[in-house]
């Protein structure tokens, strides 16, 4: 009887492990087939990761948000532990958003048909006494993965001439990288599943 508790059991969980990976893939599946579409342009980091082999890492405009553009800030003019930041996009005339306005935690109205929100998470102790300081929310999405040995190569390029990666943002703020372009042509797409 013991044997085929046992059997059950690791069934059960072996079940579990499976629905819970099946939801967060048709969480992030849901997000690049349905969210709003925004290009930011990208700067360079270093790419190789020993685990998963070649990425980018990325920087963008939204990666330092100016004080001055956040509307409601806090009394204790301190970041607390990992606030949530609200960045509205605004696309600019040169295709890439750009950051218009900010939040924290939540914004006052949605987002207009020609704008974006974006939601970043910012560790505690920013300083946000000064508006001219910047503060640097994370927004998940500071890395890209690529093919073996490809990673250098458009690191390179990336240095030369503007890139951008191409974004599907979810009604709620988050945030998932759908393609790496450079310029006007996508030279990586990620695959819904």
């Amino acid at each position: 009887m013991t044997g085929k508790r046992l059997i059950i059991s690791a069934l059960v969980l072996a079940l579990f492990q499976i629905g819970f990976l099946s939801w967060i893939i048709a969480g992030r599946a849901a997000i690049l087939r349905n969210g709003k579409e925004v290009v930011l342009k990208i700067e360079p980091v270093d790419p190789r990761d020993l685990l998963r082999g070649d990425y980018i890492s990325l920087g963008y405009d939204i990666s330092r948000i100016p004080v001055r553009l956040i509307a409601n800030i806090p009394p204790g003019k301190f970041t607390s532990n990992d606030s949530e930041l609200v960045v509205r996009l605004k696309k600019g005339a040169d295709g890439y958003w750009q950051p218009s306005a900010a939040w924290f935690d939540q914004a006052p109205a949605p987002a207009a048909s020609d704008e974006a929100d974006i939601v970043g998470h910012v560790a505690d102790g920013w300083d946000l006494r000064s508006p001219n300081m910047t503060i640097a929310p994370e927004y998940g999405i500071e890395r890209f993965y690529l093919p073996e040995g490809q990673g250098v190569a458009i690191q390179n390029d990336m240095r030369v001439r503007p890139f951008g990666i191409k974004l599907a943002l979810s009604a709620n703020g988050t945030a998932q990288i759908k393609a790496l372009m450079d310029g006007s042509k996508t030279l990586f797409e990620e695959p819904l599943y």
